[in-house]
C-alpha cells in the first residue's frame, strides 16, 4: 500500500528571448507537469502568451500526414521501430518527399472514389433490372405509348383483370413480377385490381434492349472497376509498406514540435519575460535546474513554491513492478488524489485472486493463460499489453484454484479437493466429490468480512494522515458495528466454519454473555459512526448487504461448473459415449457431432467465465471495497513532451 511518487512545484522565469531554449530542454526531459497560466491579476503585466509563429504552418503538414495515414490505415503505436531517424534529416525530408507522397496518395485516392461511386451506380442499375429479366419484352417496348398505359412492379400473386389487357406474370424472380400493358381507357380500372393485390409500381430503367443483356453490360462493367479497384489498393498498400515508418516518424517529429509550438498559451508572458508553473518528481528538481541553467547560459529563475492546495498536484503511481499493470484497472475507476492511499497493489493481489476462486478451472485457466501469451505476441501497446499481464495473472490463479477444486474442464482431477469441493453430480456418470455449498458461501463471506475490515482500516489511516479525529472515529465506529453484530449472531445460533458462543448462559433479555458483548460493540460501534454525521447511519444495512454481496464469488463460479458439466454429458454421455459401445456410421456422425459440442461449449464457457470472473471480480472492488475508504478523482501526471520512439533526439 503505497502513497504517490512526491512532487514539487516549480516557478520557472526567463527572458523572452530564452523561451524556446527553455521549451526544448522542458520538452526534451519529459519530466515538467505544466499548469495552465490563469490571469488573475496576481501578476502585474502578464498574459497569456501567444503560441509561436510557426505553428499554423506545422500543425498544416501534420494534418497532411495524419490524413495520408488514416487513408493507409496506419497506426504509429503498433508499428515496429527498424530504424530510429535524425530530427534534422528528417526536418528536410518533411519538405522534400511529402509534397510527392501526398500528391500521389490523393490522386489515388480521388481515383478510387469516383471508381466506388461508378460501381454503386452499377451494381443498383443491376438491381432495378432484376425484376424485368423475367418478361420476354425489351426494355424501350414499355414506353412511348400515346393510347396505351403500361404497369410495372412487385405483386403478392398473380391477380385477375376484369379490364382488356396484355399481362405478363413471374414467380422466378424475388417477390414476384408482373407488367400490364392496357388501353388509356381502362386505365384506372387496371390500377384498382391491382392496388387490391397488394401491387407495387417499378419504375422501367431507361435503358434499351433487354433486361438480361443491359444486366450483362453493367457486370462487366462492375468486374472491370473491381479490377482496377484492386490494383489501387494494392499500389496503397504498396505505398504504407514503403513509407509507413517514415509517416510515423514525421508524425511524431511535427507532433512535437506543434506541442512546443502552442505550450506558450500556458505561460504567463510580458514584453520581456515569461513564467512557468508546473509540477516535477521531487527527486528530478536538482537535474532541472542544472539543465536549464545550462542550455540558458545561466539566464533563467527556478524556484520552489510552497504546495498549499494538494488538489491541483498531478499524481505519479509509485508502485512495485508486479502492481503496474493493474494501474489500468486503477484509473478506469480513477486516479487516486495526492494526499490518499493508493489500493493499485492491494487491487494486484486481490483481483486474480478473486478470479481464480470464481474461475477455478485449471483448463479454462490454461486456455486464458495460452490466449494471453498468444494475444501479447501481436499486440503491441502499453495499454493492451498492460492488460493482457493482468490476465496471465488472473489465469494462473485460476490454474491454481483448479488444483485446489480438484477441476478441469468440468471433470474431477485424480485427487480429493484440497479446499471445498465445488464438482456437481450432474449425469449418471457423475462419481465426483460432490458440493460443499455451505463451506463455500461461508468462506465468501469470511473473505468479505475480511475485505470490508481492511478497507475500514485504511480510511481510518487516511483520515488520521488528515488529522481528522472524527473521521477516525468513524472507521472504528463501522468496524465495531461489523463485529458487534457477527458476535451477535454468532451468540444466537451455530454457524458452520465461524465461532460458535452458543454455549454461553443466558444474561439478559436471553441473550448470552457473547450476545450482550456484541449488542454493546454495535452500540458503541454506532455511536463512533454518528460523531461525524448522524446521516450515516442510514447506511447501517449495508453492513449486511455488502458482507452478502461476496457470495456472488460461490454463486458466479458454481454456475461456470454447471454449464462445464453440462457441456461434457451431452457431448460425451448422451453423443459420444453410446456410440463407442455400439459403432455404427451414424454413430461416426454422432461422434463428430459431440467432439463439436464439446469444443464450442467450452470455448463459450471459458469466455462466459471470463467475462464473469472478470465483471464480478472488478465490482467487488469498486463498490464493496473502494467505497469504504477510496474516493479517487487525482490529476494524472502528463509530463511535457513525448517519449520518443521513432527519432534518435
Amino acid at each position: 500500500m503505497l502513497r504517490a511518487k512526491q512532487m514539487s512545484r516549480l516557478l520557472i522565469a526567463a527572458s523572452r528571448d530564452q523561451m524556446q531554449a527553455v521549451i526544448r530542454e522542458l520538452y526534451r526531459q519529459h519530466i515538467c507537469h505544466i499548469e495552465d497560466f490563469v490571469e488573475d491579476g496576481d501578476g502585474e503585466g502578464f498574459r497569456i502568451g501567444m503560441p509561436l509563429a510557426d505553428a499554423d504552418e506545422i500543425s498544416s503538414k501534420l494534418i497532411k500526414i495524419r490524413a495520408i495515414k488514416n487513408t493507409f490505415g496506419l497506426s504509429s503505436e503498433d508499428l515496429p521501430v527498424e530504424l530510429k531517424r535524425s530530427a534534422r534529416d528528417l526536418r528536410a525530408l518533411v519538405d522534400q518527399d511529402l509534397p510527392a507522397i501526398q500528391e500521389d496518395v490523393e490522386a489515388l485516392v480521388g481515383r478510387r472514389q469516383k471508381l466506388e461511386a461508378a460501381l454503386r451506380e452499377h451494381e443498383q442499375r443491376i438491381k432495378e433490372l432484376t425484376p424485368f429479366t423475367a418478361v420476354p419484352i425489351d426494355l424501350g417496348m414499355y414506353r412511348g405509348y400515346a393510347g396505351f398505359s403500361v404497369f410495372t412492379g412487385r405483386i403478392a400473386g398473380d391477380v385477375e383483370i376484369s379490364a382488356p389487357h396484355e399481362r405478363f406474370f413471374s414467380d422466378t424472380v424475388p417477390s414476384n413480377f408482373i407488367a400490364v400493358i392496357t388501353p388509356n381507357d381502362y386505365r384506372e380500372e387496371v390500377e384498382k385490381d391491382l392496388l387490391e393485390a397488394r401491387f407495387q409500381a417499378v419504375p422501367v430503367p431507361d435503358e434499351e434492349g433487354s433486361a438480361q443483356s443491359c444486366i450483362e453490360t453493367h457486370a462487366g462493367e462492375a468486374a472491370r472497376i473491381r479490377e482496377e479497384l484492386a490494383l489501387i489498393q494494392s499500389r496503397i498498400t504498396e505505398m504504407k509498406t514503403r513509407y509507413s515508418e517514415f509517416l510515423a516518424a514525421c508524425d511524431e517529429l511535427l507532433t512535437s514540435e506543434v506541442e512546443q509550438a502552442e505550450v506558450p498559451l500556458r505561460f504567463a508572458t510580458s514584453d520581456e519575460s515569461f513564467l512557468i508553473e508546473g509540477w516535477v518528481l521531487a527527486d528530478k528538481v536538482a537535474g532541472v535546474r542544472e539543465s536549464l541553467d545550462a542550455v540558458t547560459g545561466g539566464r533563467v529563475f527556478v524556484t520552489e513554491l510552497e504546495v498549499t492546495e494538494t488538489a491541483r498536484v498531478p499524481v505519479e503511481y509509485d508502485n512495485p513492478s508486479f502492481a503496474q499493470p493493474s494501474e489500468l484497472l486503477m484509473d478506469t475507476y480513477s486516479r487516486p488524489k495526492y494526499d490518499e492511499l493508493d489500493p493499485t497493489a492491494v487491487l494486484a493481489i486481490i483481483f486474480p485472486v478473486f478470479f481464480g476462486i470464481i474461475l477455478g478451472d485449471a483448463g479454462y485457466g490454461l486456455i486464458l493463460l495460452a490466449a494471453s501469451w498468444g494475444l501479447g505476441r501481436f499486440i503491441t501497446s502499453d495499454a493492451a499489453g498492460r492488460l493482457l499481464t493482468v490476465l496471465r495473472n488472473a489465469s494462473i490463479s485460476s490454474i491454481i484454484f483448479g488444483m485446489l477444486y480438484s477441476e478441469v474442464l468440468g471433470f474431477a482431477l485424480p485427487w480429493e479437493p484440497i479446499i471445498f469441493s465445488r464438482h456437481l453430480n450432474i449425469g449418471a456418470h457423475a462419481t465426483g466429490h460432490g458440493p460443499e455449498i455451505t463451506g463455500l458461501l461461508i468462506l465468501a463471506v469470511w473473505i468479505g468480512i475480511a475485505q470490508i475490515s481492511l478497507g475500514r482500516v485504511l480510511n481510518a489511516i487516511n483520515h488520521h494522515h488528515h488529522h481528522e479525529v472524527r473521521g477516525v472515529a468513524a472507521q472504528l465506529g463501522w468496524l465495531a458495528a461489523m463485529w458487534g453484530i457477527l458476535i451477535l449472531l454468532w451468540s444466537m445460533a451455530p454457524i458452520p466454519y465461524m465461532p460458535d458462543l452458543t454455549g454461553m448462559a443466558p444474561v439478559v433479555a436471553g441473550l448470552n454473555g457473547g450476545g450482550v458483548a456484541g449488542a454493546l460493540i454495535c452500540l458503541a460501534g454506532i455511536a463512533g459512526i454518528a460523531c461525524e454525521s448522524a446521516l450515516e447511519l442510514v447506511e447501517l444495512p449495508t453492513i449486511i448487504s455488502h458482507t452478502m454481496s461476496y457470495t456472488r464469488l460461490v454463486a458466479v463460479g458454481l454456475s461456470s461448473v454447471a454449464i462445464a458439466m453440462v457441456v461434457n454429458y451431452i457431448a460425451i454421455g448422451m453423443l459420444i459415449g453410446p456410440q463407442l459401445e455400439h459403432f455404427s456410421a451414424l454413430g461416426i456422425v454422432l461422434i463428430i457431432m459431440g467432439v463439436l459440442v464439446f469444443i464450442l461449449g467450452h470455448a463459450l464457457n471459458t469466455a462466459l467465465g471470463l467475462l464473469g470472473g472478470g465483471l464480478h471480480s472488478i465490482r467487488l472492488q469498486y463498490v464493496e471495497f473502494f467505497t469504504k475508504f477510496y474516493k479517487g478523482g487525482g490529476i494524472k501526471f502528463n509530463p511535457f513532451g513525448i517519449k520518443s520512439k521513432f527519432l534518435e533526439d
